[in-house]
């Protein structure tokens, strides 16, 4: 039987200023893929290069995890944005990314919009599309993570832009496979051997139970945990410890999912 690939993804460098978020050290040696946050959200040019020191200390692919311009509210507040305005927001979020893991003799492997972003292109295709046109202008190989079975991932794919299809870990699903509003309770999975069990499912099985209790199919490339989740160093290692128990082989995209 062929080898099941699955990269396993975390939000980092988070912390900026005297301000610090997550626990990106105890972490990282978990993950494959690392999405680091490019200043709009979080982040800052000294956590940036240090977040990419550490990724490639651990061999962990670097990405850009760029957001709306919104620190205050950390990324997760819905603002009027036009295309073009998207599209140069991460432009020059992921091109500060880039250069600092040019600086460290790396490059970028992916792309993965943050917080309420993800949201607002499931519903607005023009959004989406400029996404995937951001996503192409910076290279034929980055990959644009996208949520699994969305209209996002399937806008992106159509334009010709290589997608990894994501899957959550630490998060609840509604039956239309989109995430359930953090404002709802039960929408985080907090106990990781539950969040673990979900990886596995998704992975190996390509089902997810949703907050309704309703079993749906769902195909994934990359499962996401949140590095700011409560306890997400222990959720993060329960659930690659799970996969690779399940027998699935956890690395980075770039090593194994295929050019466009």
């Amino acid at each position: 039987m062929a080898a099941k690939y699955v990269d396993l993804n975390c939000d980092m460098g988070e912390s900026y200023g005297r301000w610090t978020l997550g626990a990106d050290e105890e972490i990282m040696p978990c993950i494959t893929s690392a999405n680091v946050a490019c200043g709009f959200h979080g982040g800052d040019p000294h956590v940036m290069r240090k977040t990419v020191a550490l990724a490639l200390e651990h061999g962990v692919a670097v990405g850009s995890h760029p957001s709306l311009p919104d620190l205050i509210g950390f990324g997760r507040r819905v603002m009027d944005v036009s295309t073009q305005e998207l599209k140069d927001y991460l432009c020059y979020q992921t091109g500060a990314l880039r250069e600092f893991a040019r600086a460290a003799g790396s490059e970028l492997q992916h792309m993965k919009p943050h917080g309420i972003l993800y949201a607002m292109v499931e519903k607005d295709g023009p959004l989406a599309a400029a996404i995937g046109e951001a996503a192409r202008e910076s290279g034929k190989d980055l990959i644009l993570m996208a949520l699994a079975s969305g209209r996002y991932d399937r806008t992106c794919r159509k334009m010709g832009v290589r997608v990894a299809s994501e899957g959550f870990a630490d998060r609840a699903y509604n039956v239309d496979l989109t995430l359930v509003s953090r404002k709802q309770a039960g929408s985080l999975i907090t106990d990781p051997e539950r969040a673990a069990a979900q990886a596995v499912r998704m992975a190996m099985e390509g089902k997810v139970r949703t907050i309704d209790g309703v079993d749906v199919d769902i195909a994934v490339q990359t499962i996401c945990c949140h590095g700011d989740t409560p306890g997400a160093q222990k959720i993060v290692r329960t659930v690659r410890e799970a996969l690779e128990k399940a027998g699935c082989v956890v690395k980075p995209l770039r090593d194994w999912l295929p050019k466009v």
